[in-house]
């Protein structure tokens, strides 16, 4: 059987695994054979559909079969949650002492500081690990170690209504002023939600990001700490409040109890005029009708120079040691083939440059494209730091204050900032 090198510079078999408390014993010879030496194993995974016709199962069962033809000492056993169930599916096995092997989830970092995971070295080949776009590649380490692998991504665009815009004689905003104007031309022809601003208990955390960094501020502007409050981040939440949400720009429902879904179903029904949105909302809008462009997220001065990426994650827990079956599965998990199927179900982005170069290339892909070009230019949330599940949850139920009338953008920046620097010191970060 053919090896292949790793990171670390050892020689390692071809199929891989992870769960357990450490490998179990170095495989010698040829590696794996039949018989006694088959291995199981367990994957936890995400649903990424919508319907029965498209659930990710069905992906995976795909996928699953293609492996084992191939190595028939190896059986993968997949199990798809909802998103609002694999993340606490996972906790709760791991909690037992039944940690799956690997386990495509939200979230890594809690994990990977109690020494639960491999480090994405330990497992893919180095032309795989390689091949993943640096930008989630990064967001996937804690303390310069990777251990998350970046299993999709998204980014974030300014959907307009074309309809509504043509009707109104305005063009699609490139700054923060151009979009206030836009607005308000859209509100004197009865537009229900002129901008939607989604700060909602949802996925707050989200449409905040996407305005700091349009602000030029962020989560975390240096690497060693949080930065909620930054002057930056002030400024930008100073202007929601008083140009935006003040003005009665954001529609009839308040920004802190908008739903990023709600705000969908309303550009879908033909009720927003703009909004920050992901690639599904494209077919969404399309299924309704919805006539709509894409640009790049508006700044003080200009286009936004940093959007906002997003990236879940491929985990492979040591307890059950099968760190060698667990690496040449994801090895194949991550074949380009693979991941341009996976990305074009969903419509996500690929993860790996190689996927991201095609999909760039070919016409099929095309309404991707323009979330694609911002990939580069994205920041990801900082999830890396294993404070920052709490940190988000508590941006998701205040930040809707700071742009409530009377609010204070200052003082609830300096609250969540407060709360952000005590867990990171509880924590480690």
């Amino acid at each position: 059987m053919q090896r292949r090198a790793r990171k670390s510079g050892t020689i390692t078999g071809t199929v891989a695994g992870v769960s357990a408390l450490g490998m179990a014993a170095v495989l010698t010879g040829c590696g794996l054979s039949g018989g006694s030496d088959d291995v199981t194993l367990r994957l936890v995974a995400a649903d990424y559909g919508d319907s029965g016709a498209n659930s990710s199962q069905k992906y995976w069962d795909g996928l699953v079969e293609a492996y084992e033809k191939k190595h028939p000492g190896v059986t993968v056993d997949v199990t798809v949650h909802s998103w609002n169930d694999v993340d606490a599916k996972v906790k709760e096995m791991v909690d037992a002492g039944k940690a799956p092997d690997m386990a495509q989830i939200g979230s890594y970092a809690d994990y990977a500081a109690a020494g639960k995971l491999y480090k994405v070295s330990d497992l893919l080949s180095i032309p795989v690990e390689a091949d993943f776009v640096p930008q989630l590649a990064n967001a996937g380490e804690v303390r310069g170690v990777g251990y998350g692998m970046p299993f999709a991504s998204s980014t974030r665009l300014l959907f307009y209504n074309k309809t509504l815009f043509a009707k109104a004689g305005i063009q699609a905003p490139t700054t923060w002023a151009e979009l206030a104007e836009d607005a308000k031309a859209l509100k004197r022809d009865g537009v229900a939600y002129p901008y939607a601003l989604p700060l909602g208990p949802e996925e707050a955390q989200a449409e905040t990001l996407q305005w700091m960094l349009s602000g030029g501020g962020g989560y975390t502007q240096t690497a060693s700490a949080y930065s909620l409050d930054s002057a930056e981040n002030v400024k930008t939440f100073d202007w929601l409040r008083d140009d935006l949400v003040g003005k009665g720009l954001t529609g009839p429902v308040a920004p802190g109890k908008l739903n990023r879904a709600t705000a969908f179903a309303a550009f879908a029904a033909g009720d927003v005029g703009m909004l920050n949105g992901h690639p599904s909302l494209m077919k969404a809008a399309a299924a309704k009708g919805v006539k709509f462009g894409m640009v790049p997220m508006p700044g003080a001065e200009g286009p936004s120079k940093v959007s906002m990426g997003v990236a879940d994650w491929m985990t492979a827990f040591r307890q059950n040691g099968h760190a060698e079956e667990v690496g040449d599965f994801l090895d194949f998990v991550y074949d380009e083939k693979n991941v341009l199927a996976f990305s074009r179900e969903y419509d996500l982005l690929p993860v790996t440059g190689s996927a991201s170069l095609t999909m760039g290339a070919a016409p099929q892909d095309a309404d991707l494209k323009p979330f694609l070009d911002e990939l580069p230019l994205s920041e990801t949330y900082p999830v890396g730091r294993t404070s920052w599940a709490k940190v988000s949850a508590d941006i998701k139920q205040q930040i809707g204050r700071a742009v409530a009338p009377g609010g204070d953008p200052a003082a609830v920046l300096g609250e969540l900032q407060t709360a952000a620097t005590t867990l990171d010191v509880g924590v480690g970060g």
